[in-house]
């Protein structure tokens, strides 16, 4: 497929509306495979405005008389207003636009194009690799390894080929454990905290279902966490599910992990909101912001009423509770809800920005971002 196929309009004159406190900005609209551009007049300010079309979430489009208006929502929040001379162009910009924000192959993206001078293919693969974060968990203690178990990605295809598990646990262990858990997401580490000797894991639900089954090298795996934990560390499973849904779940094979066959470990439930709930709270989130011709009061009622504040309350509450019983309770948490993915991440990761200093710091944050949410696709 060629861009040039998607594009029906490739210029027009335009003016760019960025919000209340940015003046409009007139000159040549350009669109290309993969951006946005748009080049002031010689009047104006020579900056050139540039905005990579993946970022685009939704288009609305107006047409009157010999004029048209394009108003494109971001995924950043932001809400651009494109006032554009002439009709059919407006409807051919808006048109393109739409075709090549919503590319299905994740090839035709802008890194696969996108080659600056001096770069290399496979010079910046893994900046920060699993090694490099067992060396500071090594010298921290000595209960944990490196494994390679999943070196070919067919114990787990969204685990990394290698992860970071007990000491005590071997690679036979972790094959069947990974066997238990949804998607083969076993419990590794995420987080060693020294100063307390703890630990943070993620993984994804055990399939006990409703017959109640049980994994020994699961068990022998969480058992192994809290013996290379401090002496009489205790654990804690945070659920990121409801008490119901994981109930529902162990009738179509999910579950929960029995504290009976677990001990040492109790189970909290923090449920926290995913998947279409979550997305539909955005876009209302969105819609508020976009309105300039609302009341305070209505803003704050609509603010309230997309309930996205209640969502980033509810993670940071989660992740609050998970690094408050690490570091002042001294247990290791294992987190998890169904597949072990988003939400789990979501609580894992803000845990150790609460924790550690170093992941606070532009490098440090780049790691943990690359560990928790690269490494480990949701």
């Amino acid at each position: 497929m060629e861009f040039s196929e998607l594009i029906r309009t490739d210029r027009a004159q335009a003016e760019l509306r960025r919000g209340p406190e940015a003046a409009p900005l007139r000159g040549t609209l350009c669109v290309t495979g993969h951006h946005l551009l748009l080049s002031p007049g010689p009047q104006s300010t020579p900056d050139l405005w540039l905005l990579l079309l993946r970022s685009v979430d939704s288009i609305e489009k107006r047409v009157a008389g010999d004029s048209g208006t394009i108003t494109l929502r971001c995924k950043d929040l932001r809400v651009l207003q494109l006032d554009i001379e002439g009709a059919e162009a407006t409807l051919d910009i808006a048109r393109s636009v739409e075709a090549l924000s919503s590319l299905e192959s994740v090839i035709t993206s802008f890194p696969f194009f996108y080659r600056p001078k001096g770069l290399r293919l496979g010079d910046a693969w893994h900046f920060h690799p699993p090694e490099r974060y067992y060396k500071r968990v090594a010298r921290e203690t000595n209960a944990w390894r490196l494994s390679e178990v999943n070196e070919d990605f067919s114990l787990c295809p969204s685990y990394p080929r290698a992860v970071i598990v007990p000491r005590a646990v071997d690679d036979d262990a972790l094959s069947r454990s990974a066997r238990f858990r949804q998607g083969g997401r076993f419990p590794v580490l995420s987080y060693h905290h020294a100063p307390s000797g703890t630990v943070l894991l993620r993984a994804s639900q055990p399939l006990s279902g409703p017959q109640k089954r049980r994994c020994v090298e699961d068990e022998e795996l969480l058992r192994a966490v809290l013996a290379g934990a401090r002496p009489g560390a205790r654990g804690i499973i945070v659920d990121t599910r409801s008490s119901h849904a994981a109930k529902q779940a162990r009738m179509t094979g999910g579950g929960t992990e029995a504290k009976a066959v677990y001990p040492g470990w109790k189970r909290l439930h923090r449920p926290l909101e995913r998947g279409r709930p979550l997305q539909e709270s955005f876009v209302c989130l969105v819609e508020a912001c976009g309105d300039k011709e609302q009341s305070m009061d209505r803003w704050l009622s609509r603010l309230q009423g997309c309930r996205w504040l209640a969502h980033v309350k509810e993670a940071l509450s989660t992740a609050c509770l998970a690094a408050q019983g690490m570091e002042r309770e001294g247990a290791c948490i294992l987190v998890h809800g169904a597949e072990g993915m988003d939400s789990t991440l979501l609580v894992t990761s803000l845990a150790q920005l609460i924790l550690d200093p170093l992941s606070r710091t532009m490098t440090g944050f780049q790691e943990l971002v690359e560990r928790e949410w690269i490494q480990m696709p949701v």
